[in-house]
């Protein structure tokens, strides 16, 4: 930083393209207040609505929990205020100090999932997590936020040559490669997927050609199939997607119990706290699958107007992203939209058994540390973004 007239301002840097002169941070303007206050009220929701699906279960896991019914939703509301203080810091700077920041974000990440590969915690037979005493973090939901802030710079310094393969293609499908790589050996599947389409997003923002996607489209045909042999986990959830209710006390449990619960919720739901299938029915109730309680809870009703709530999160997110005053802010703006956006798609299509079974959190509701408070910091870079768009195109 240098000191110009008593304030603060990051100076202007040759290096970082699009930045045609320094951000002065004393005259910021104020955060985006919509899409900040959707944020809050589904955090919010999500809290309550946890603690309704988890207490039961915290309840008879004396092993886990010590049979405290509270246990998850203790622990939730710490996570939150955590993120909420992420959330907070990451609006004081604006995105080019973060943009400097991008290949440590990237490294850490790297590091991250080759330890965790090799010293990592295994639950529910899979290793995605790394233990520091009480704290586990999860790489995985680093790396997400790795591939953007890292693709937005690589695209804005290598503009002109985004049409191109060797220079503007195949660099950013080797890192997709290895981090999505990593990320399905643990394995981690769907957290594979949704790391190599949001990298693929932001090069078809970034102006890759449409010849060079459907050209990499077959390998990656045959890296799926490829993936669904090697883990057989894998193959045996794509049978159950087929006909979930083939085997209804088996493999098909757990998805035959979310259709229940979705469907025992009706029009209006049976009411705040009812849910009959969280009482042991349903597996990972206050995790991957807390969207069927919401269901049976608040019914067709509420979960339309919690969807409907994340709807207006997205569109906010997107339109924020179209007016950045800079490609790399409407590059990261845009890219973490897109990320909560597929998160929110695919919980909803896993527990209404629209794609194949695989463990994907909602964002704000499911529970875990890791997930929350980067999903916290990640729309504070966009509320940080919206400090920087004049006020007469914010209100």
């Amino acid at each position: 930083m240098t000191e110009q007239g008593g304030k603060s301002t990051f100076y202007n840097d040759s290096r970082l393209a699009d930045y045609s002169e320094g951000v002065d941070v004393a005259e910021r303007g104020t955060v985006d207040l919509p899409f900040m206050l959707l944020t809050l009220l589904l955090l919010a929701i999500g809290i309550v609505m946890l603690l309704s699906a988890s207490f039961a279960g915290a309840y008879y896991d004396e092993k886990g929990t010590g049979g405290d019914p509270t246990y998850y939703f203790t622990r939730q509301l710490m996570f939150a205020a955590l993120g909420l203080f992420a959330m907070y810091f990451a609006t004081r700077f604006p995105l080019v100090f973060y943009r400097r920041l991008s290949k440590g974000v990237m490294t850490t990440a790297l590091v991250l999932l080759v330890v965790v590969a090799v010293i990592g915690l295994v639950g529910g037979g899979a290793r995605r997590w790394i233990g520091v005493g009480s704290i586990t973090i999860q790489p995985s939901e680093i790396a997400k936020l790795a591939v953007v802030l890292t693709f937005s710079d690589m695209i804005c310094r290598r503009r002109n040559k985004m049409s191109e393969l060797r220079e503007g293609f195949i660099p950013f499908c080797v890192i997709l490669a290895v981090l999505a790589g990593l990320v399905a050996l643990q394995p981690h599947l769907s957290g594979a997927i949704i790391i190599a389409a949001v990298g693929m997003i932001m090069l078809f923002l970034g102006g890759a050609r449409i010849k060079w996607f459907v050209v990499i489209l077959i390998p990656l045909i045959l890296l799926a199939a490829g993936l669904v042999v090697l883990f057989p986990h894998a193959s045996s959830r794509i049978v159950v997607w087929l006909n979930p209710l083939e085997d209804p006390l088996g493999d098909g449990w757990q998805v035959a119990q979310s259709l229940y619960a979705i469907g025992s919720g009706g029009l209006m739901g049976l009411g705040l706290g009812q849910s009959r299938q969280k009482y042991l029915y349903l597996p990972e109730e206050h995790n991957d699958f807390i969207f069927s309680v919401i269901c049976e809870e608040l019914g067709f009703i509420g979960a339309l107007l919690i969807l409907a709530l994340f709807a207006l999160l997205i569109m906010r997110g997107y339109w924020l992203a179209m007016h950045a005053q800079n490609k790399f802010d409407f590059l990261v703006c845009s890219g973490l939209t897109s990320l909560l956006a597929m998160q929110v798609i695919l919980n909803v299509a896993v527990v209404t058994s629209l794609v194949p079974c695989t463990g994907i959190s909602l964002p704000f509701f499911s529970y875990g540390g890791s997930a929350l408070i980067m999903q916290l910091g990640e729309m504070g870079l966009i509320l940080s973004m919206s400090r920087d768009i004049p006020a007469k195109k914010s209100g």
